[in-house]
């Protein structure tokens, strides 16, 4: 057997193809490539048992990413993070079978090094040896860690406002950090600069094509910690939108294998805040792209986006799913935050607390049954947030 079945890379748009084994970044028609695979090898020498006796990260699953050799990659031991039954929860938002899929846990603090770890281990096998990304947090302080660890320069610019610990960690690594007083697409327009000017390879969110094959495996440990099978419904905290469309891809590639189930298929769930909800606005609409959302402001940082790249491709993940996309306020996704640790022992990211919120309102306006099984995606610790816990706390003296 192969290391990995890639074959090449393809336009979803007009469906031009290009080489893996080449440095690309978007299709010339502008839309972000997405990666092939050789099914009809996998389904012939792949099986699930296989898995049985592999390592508990993602690289589990190599045959089924674009890293050709195992000699890239460049690994933290990402993946495979706990899916967490929350039955107090569940009791409390009338959802029997409820669940958090708890990527805090991984490497950098957020489910960011998945697609870091797959991206930079590509870039790497492909001869990257400078890159430049914006970023409003997460993604910046995960492609600085790895890139380090590949001996890959890396030039980051995120928003003055962004979660001080990831601007940290950016600049711990050793990365080229720059501030802008701004949003993440004002991030976005210095390092296309850059990218143009200097020649340096584009980390940002869908300008390459494999940060969505890292994301994509959570879709695919979910179906493989719940028995091969797959959940009713899916919540995912969507900002550029990368984790939807991976796990849209990964399930529809199980599927394809014969790995779950032909005859269901999870609805998934677009949520934003809405302070910037430019995905559901036109999922509300039936709209196939987004219009940029004018000043959007949000405390889940990480999905302040106001215009995703590949809006298209989520969109398309919501409709063909029977999904949805529902916008949450910042003082219902505090208050769920507020309420998971206490009543399960999470401390979650605001985004992650966003999944549950949406949870909570879909259940009562009847879109989620009692019965059926709901996954929340925690997509941080909430530790990498700490300023938007506000609290007062009594100083007692010694004697006391």
């Amino acid at each position: 057997m192969k290391y990995s079945y890639v074959s090449h890379l393809y336009c979803p748009k007009c469906q031009s193809t290009y080489d893996h084994t080449e440095q690309n970044q978007l299709c010339t028609c502008g839309s972000p490539l997405l990666v092939a695979y050789d099914m009809d090898g996998l389904k012939a020498f792949w099986q699930r048992e296989s898995l049985l006796d592999r390592e508990n990260t993602l690289w589990r699953y190599h045959e089924l990413l674009p890293v050709a050799s195992a000699d890239n990659v460049v690994t933290l031991g990402e993946g495979m993070t706990p899916l967490l039954p929350v039955s107090n929860t569940g009791k409390r938002l009338g959802i029997s079978n409820l669940y958090v899929k708890d990527e805090g846990l991984i490497p950098t603090g957020s489910f960011k090094a998945r697609g870091a770890a797959v991206g930079v281990s590509k870039a790497k096998e492909v001869g990257v040896k400078e890159l430049a990304m914006p970023t409003n947090g997460n993604a910046g302080a995960a492609w600085s860690l790895y890139s380090s660890r590949a001996g890959i320069t890396s030039h980051i610019v995120m928003p003055v406002d962004a979660p001080k610990i990831t601007r940290n960690e950016c600049a711990i690594s050793g990365a080229n950090l720059s501030l802008v007083d701004g949003l993440i697409s004002d991030a976005g327009k210095i390092v296309g600069k850059m990218v143009k000017e200097k020649g340096i390879f584009d980390a940002s969110t869908l300008k390459e094509p494999y940060r969505i094959e890292g994301k994509k495996t959570m879709g695919i440990e979910i179906a493989e910690q719940l028995g091969w099978n797959v959940p009713d419904v899916i919540l995912y905290p969507t900002g550029g939108g990368v984790g939807i469309i991976g796990i849209y891809k990964a399930l529809k590639e199980l599927q394809e294998l014969g790995w779950i189930s032909p005859d269901k298929f999870p609805r998934l769930v677009a949520v934003q805040s809405d302070g910037c909800a430019p995905i559901v606005k036109a999922w509300k609409e039936g709209k196939k792209d987004s219009e940029f959302w004018q000043n959007s402001e949000t405390i889940a940082f990480g999905i302040n986006v106001p215009k995703a790249l590949g809006d298209f491709l989520v969109l398309e993940a919501l409709y063909e799913s029977d999904g949805c996309g529902i916008e949450i306020t910042d003082a219902e996704l505090l208050h769920e935050q507020e309420l998971l640790a206490n009543e399960e022992g999470l401390f979650v990211c605001p985004e992650g607390a966003a999944t549950v919120a949406a949870a909570k309102k879909l259940r009562e306006s009847g879109w989620i049954k009692e019965n059926e099984t709901v996954v929340c995606l925690n997509t941080g610790a909430g530790i990498k947030y700490p300023d938007t816990v506000q609290i007062n706390v009594p100083i007692l003296q010694p004697i006391e």
